[in-house]
């Protein structure tokens, strides 16, 4: 024996931005127990509280559907091709107690012939103060053997876009970085080179200065030893030649102090040639 349904068909007011109900009556007009479950093609589209359940004789169930709400409303003219599927089967006698679940797994097992099935239409109808366009699909249009699944009971935000009123399987995800995008990095790196012409050749002229073995160490260290002690010698001639000139001069005013030699120095190449040097000895040695 089947269920009678009410209402036939379940119409969703707009807007869809936000979850909207409706209340579906179920009523067992026999004298006999039945057990009931409700399915849907689009089972992340809805929820349904209870989707299953037991019916008394001559008792009815109210089951609220709740369709859950859309990112974005679809427009008027959108066809909605959702459908509900209402089963039901007597209660064998001896199962009252048992669970639903437990009857619709023996029933199908056993007596699947036995169940009773009602469709159910649903459409979208316009907001108050709109007016419909003919795009919702009429009651006497038949689809190509629909799929239905049990819908959750417990209501769960659907990823889904109504273009052609189907829903999306999957939450769309970004993506993947292209695939030249590691050759631009390298491209950029490459092209800020904090190293100019200048500090490269100046680079390269250190490294070849640098010796490769423990002679060519020594004989460096030798000719900068002869360069110091030549370097301490033209010093040392310089400042007696001053003392002389000095003595010489000694009753002279402050023109003739103007006019002494100034006072020699350590050319600027030869103090870093120096520097070179230490750094070499310092790395090889310590």
């Amino acid at each position: 024996m089947s269920v009678d349904l009410e209402p036939s068909e379940l119409g969703f007011r707009r807007p869809f931005t936000h979850e909207v109900s409706q209340v579906l009556r179920l009523r067992n007009p026999s004298s006999d127990s039945l057990a009931f479950k409700v399915k849907t093609t689009a089972p992340k589209q809805y929820c349904v509280r209870p989707n299953s359940g037991k019916i008394d004789p001559g008792s009815s169930v109210e089951v609220q559907v709740l369709l859950q709400a859309m990112k974005d409303d679809p427009p008027l003219d959108t066809r909605c091709r959702d459908k509900f599927l209402v089963q039901s089967v007597t209660i064998p006698a001896g199962a009252e107690t048992g669970s639903v679940q437990q009857i619709w797994s023996n029933v199908e097992a056993t007596a699947k012939g036995s169940v009773q099935e009602k469709k159910i239409r649903v459409t979208f109808l316009p907001a108050d103060g709109q007016q419909q366009t003919n795009g919702v699909s009429g009651a006497g249009e038949d689809e190509h053997a629909p799929s239905y699944s049990s819908p959750s009971p417990a209501a769960v935000t659907p990823q889904r876009s109504m273009g052609s009123g189907a829903a999306v399987g999957a939450i769309s995800t970004p993506s993947d970085r292209p695939s030249d995008a590691k050759n631009r990095g390298e491209a950029v790196a490459s092209a800020y080179n904090p190293e100019t012409t200048e500090n490269q050749s100046m680079m390269s002229s250190v490294s070849s200065a640098i010796p490769t073995n423990r002679d060519d160490l020594q004989r460096q260290l030798d000719a900068a030893n002869a360069k110091v002690k030549q370097l301490q010698e033209q010093a040392s001639e310089g400042l007696r030649q001053r003392k002389v000139g000095g003595d010489a001069k000694s009753g002279n005013t402050s023109t003739g102090m103007q006019n002494a030699p100034a006072p020699g120095g350590v050319p600027i190449q030869i103090a870093a040639l120096l520097c070179v040097i230490c750094f070499l000895l310092a790395y090889f040695f310590f």
